[in-house]
């Protein structure tokens, strides 16, 4: 594992390079105004004693709130990116902030600070000269536990389309790829380490007190806050690009690969910038939103989920209604499709094998007599999709002893170790065929037509009209046989997304 983790690491060494960076500005930006904000509360309450318990019970609350409950609170107010990922980060990092700032200033032995008023100082002089400094090592013991929770915690910003070290570990687990995870989940912890070691050496730099070492601590302090400044301004910047066209893709292989189609023609085909945000969590329950908001430009659909989940359209979607549909995004939406490649990427029921065979399984209406002995998996938005879970019950009567929510990733090694029996699958998975499952006929027609397209705003394509050729391109080009080969080279031979994507695109001669 070690070996192939190092190889992968030398391999794509600019790609993790790069979320580093990323992680870090994510990280800093966040630490940077908890500290200041944090900071000031602190002081605020512990000056103000009153306000002290109201304040530090609802930092306490939001505190208690899981992060991705967190990140999907805030991204109705601040949308989908980096943004969100520093606002949540920031609300977490507030809690050791204030009250390590507030416990070390509160414990100043009230002799001292009588002692100071006695002698004339001023309530500034007092908190500044006195209460402060006396303060300091128990609030440098709340940054650096702040910063190291920070750090790891930054991790789960991949799940809304930010940057960092998180979109290793996200398309390790989407793709079977175990080194990958590892590489991200081992750099996010020496990232972490490496600040808790300079802020310890930094806290024990503070405590020495001679004229020389003042000295240093000043120009080490001033280093230390330009280099701050210097990783927040090119994280704002990053963050307020505007000449980019942006493309989101789903947390699964097949997008993945879509998106570096994309990539790789519109790079070659037109003068445009491309920013690909890979694997964002939640799928279309997020990427649509964003997409109306103006956050992302373009991403890959499918028809079954635009007719029902966007649209909320009742019924089986058909293909004979892609007009109708075309229709109402370009309306309703401002937005329309493009660039149909030409695969149906439907759902479907699987069953591992032994139970399949053991109760004689072959149809959706066989497993219903079975169903109540069995427990179902899915990824979370198929439970709340109009044509997911509860329509699938209804239809097939259908009565599981238990569900379970799970990344798509993860579908197949739960049901290889015996943790679900029944899972959702989609006909172009590069695991299914060599996964010893059974998949089942849907002898009632439950699940409609998914081909896969492009969903583009209305506005960007008339903006940019050079984008219709790289559409066209690429419509009807990608069979079901196809697709489900190069989700098997992604998943199962541990090719990566870009590779996949430029060795087909230049097989179809439309990559120089």
């Amino acid at each position: 594992m070690l070996q192939n983790m190092w190889a992968i690491f030398m391999e794509r060494k600019d790609f993790f390079l790069n979320l580093l960076w990323e992680h870090l500005e994510i990280s800093l930006l966040a630490i940077v105004i908890a500290v200041l904000f944090g900071g000031i509360v602190g002081i605020f309450i512990s000056e103000f004693r009153k306000t002290a318990k109201p304040t530090l019970g609802v930092i306490n609350f939001l505190y208690t709130i899981p992060s991705i409950s967190m990140l999907g609170f805030l991204i109705p107010f601040s949308g989908i990116g980096n943004a969100t990922a520093v606002i949540a980060l920031t609300v977490y990092a507030l809690l050791p902030m204030v009250r390590n700032t507030y416990t070390g200033i509160a414990n100043v032995d009230p002799a001292i600070l009588e002692a100071a008023k006695g002698m004339g100082s001023t309530r500034l002089q007092v908190l500044f000269k006195i209460k402060l400094p006396l303060a300091m090592p128990v609030i440098l013991s709340g940054i650096r536990n702040m910063v190291t929770m920070t750090i790891a915690l930054a991790g789960i910003a991949s799940f809304i389309g930010a940057g960092g070290l998180g979109i290793a570990v996200y398309r390790g687990i989407t793709t079977n790829n175990a080194a990958m995870t590892m590489i991200g989940s081992l750099l996010i912890a020496l990232l972490a380490l490496a600040m808790d070691l300079l802020l310890g050496f930094l806290e024990k730099r503070l405590n020495k007190r001679s004229r020389k070492a003042k000295k240093v601590n000043h120009i080490m302090g001033i280093s230390t806050l330009l280099l701050c400044l210097c990783v927040i301004i090119a994280a704002l910047v990053s963050f307020n690009k505007k000449d980019t066209l942006h493309i989101a893709t789903k947390p699964m292989s097949e997008q993945y690969v879509l998106g570096e189609m994309l990539d790789l023609l519109i790079e070659q085909d037109t003068d445009l910038n491309v920013e690909l945000t890979q694997g964002v969590g939640g799928g279309t329950s997020n990427i649509q939103p964003a997409m109306e908001s103006g956050e992302f430009d373009i991403y890959s659909e499918y028809t079954g989920t635009g007719w029902n989940m966007v649209l909320k359209k009742e019924g089986v979607y058909s293909e004979d209604l892609f007009e109708t549909m075309q229709n109402e995004y370009k309306n309703s939406l401002q937005m329309q499709w493009v660039g149909m490649y030409g695969f149906n990427n439907t759902y479907a029921l699987a069953v591992r094998r032994e139970i399949a065979q053991k109760y004689n399984i072959k149809t959706y209406s066989d497993l219903k007599a079975v169903s109540s002995q069995l427990i179902f998996g899915a990824e979370y938005d198929f439970f709340e999709r109009e044509d997911g879970y509860d329509a699938l019950c209804e239809t097939y009567g259908f009565t599981f002893k238990k569900t379970m929510d799970m990344d798509i990733g993860l579908k197949y090694q739960a049901i290889h170790q015996g943790k679900i029996d029944v899972m959702v699958i989609f006909t172009t998975d590069g695991q299914l065929s060599v996964s010893d499952v059974t998949v089942l006929e849907d002898d009632k027609n439950f699940f409609p037509s998914y081909l896969c397209g492009n969903v583009i705003r209305c506005e960007v394509l008339e903006k940019h009209p050079e984008l219709m050729e790289v559409f066209n391109k690429l419509t009807n080009v990608i069979s079901d046989e196809d697709m489900a080969q190069m989700n098997y080279a992604v998943e199962n031979e541990g090719k990566e997304p870009r590779e996949v994507a430029r060795s087909f695109l230049k097989n179809e001669g439309l990559l120089k």
